[in-house]
């Protein structure tokens, strides 16, 4: 397929929460794309924000607002599907800043790539000062970065803050789970992957994410991760057994974490690995808190 002589309609959907300062930089950003704007549109649903999204929308003239009352950015996706004119759907968060070109190339992968069910692009990391990390971006560089084409070639799923698919791949597998608060994404991933679908990368479709850099931050993103995580293994109805393996995964002993940590090259310092280390402890606190919160009956966080 020659891509320039077929080029389709994307609708571009992006769930907010309380995020104003964000959604403007990111619909700026999708402002200056190289794709043509008569062929797109912008999909902003509020997910119960206390701010005021409209404000912010009301700038663009290319952007919709819509609303999503149930909690969760997979729910608030979903609405944006449903509304969605484009054959093409193209995902991202109000977190992320679009390159120039992101739709360009997201878009070129997805239509020259036969019987593809999605494409995962690139999310690069930044940071507030790259020469002085914080603790807690160090972490999230070497831990927690996004590892987009390694999810996709060994979990067979791309994160939704950037993500290509096409509305006939959603209407035969479905939508995001709207029960989960975080991995949704790598749920219905597994379900684009079973039904035979091509799942490729494009390193050239990429967009940017501030890396987190206080330990409030790092805590809310650990909490909903493990979050998902949970609520991912209770909907597949798990035995005793499984809860027990968890749980002793949870509590055990993190020395294999430690060795890695200690002998990890991109950690140059000494006074870099005592900083990992420190926030690695910090991130285990949060998970056995968050596990035994969950497992006492208490509900996901949104983060």
């Amino acid at each position: 397929m020659n891509y320039y002589n077929h080029r389709q309609f994307v609708s571009v959907i992006i769930p907010v929460f309380n995020d104003n300062e964000h959604l403007q930089i990111c619909l700026e950003a999708l402002q200056r794309q190289t794709y043509p704007q008569e062929l797109s549109e912008i999909i902003v649903i509020d997910n119960g924000s206390t701010q005021d999204v409209e404000s912010v929308v009301n700038q663009f003239a290319q952007v919709k607002l819509t609303y999503e009352s149930q909690p969760g950015s997979y729910a608030a996706r979903n609405k944006g599907i449903s509304l969605a004119k484009g054959e093409i759907i193209a995902f991202t968060d109000a977190d992320c800043i679009p390159g120039e070109n992101w739709l360009e190339n997201g878009v070129e992968k997805l239509l020259n790539t036969p019987n593809c069910g999605l494409v995962a692009g690139e999310i690069k990391l930044f940071f507030k000062n790259p020469q002085r990390l914080t603790a807690v971006e160090l972490f999230e560089k070497i831990e927690l970065n996004f590892f987009q084409r390694e999810k996709l070639q060994k979990y067979h799923f791309g994160m939704t803050a950037n993500l290509f698919t096409f509305k006939h791949v959603i209407e035969q597998v479905g939508d995001f789970d709207s029960t989960l608060k975080s991995g949704g994404d790598h749920e219905w991933g597994e379900r684009v992957y079973q039904a035979g679908f091509q799942q490729v990368y494009a390193e050239n479709a990429y967009v940017f994410h501030p890396a987190r850099h206080s330990f409030s931050q790092l805590r809310k993103r650990i909490s909903r991760l493990v979050g998902g995580s949970f609520d991912r293994m209770m909907n597949n109805n798990p035995s005793l057994v499984d809860i027990m393996v968890d749980l002793l995964g949870t509590f055990k002993p993190p020395l294999r974490s430690l060795y890695r940590a200690w002998t990890n090259e991109n950690l140059r310092t000494i006074s870099e690995k005592i900083k990992f280390i420190r926030v690695m402890f910090f991130a285990r606190y949060i998970v056995i808190i968050e596990k035994i919160r969950l497992y006492l009956g208490a509900d996901t966080q949104r983060g």
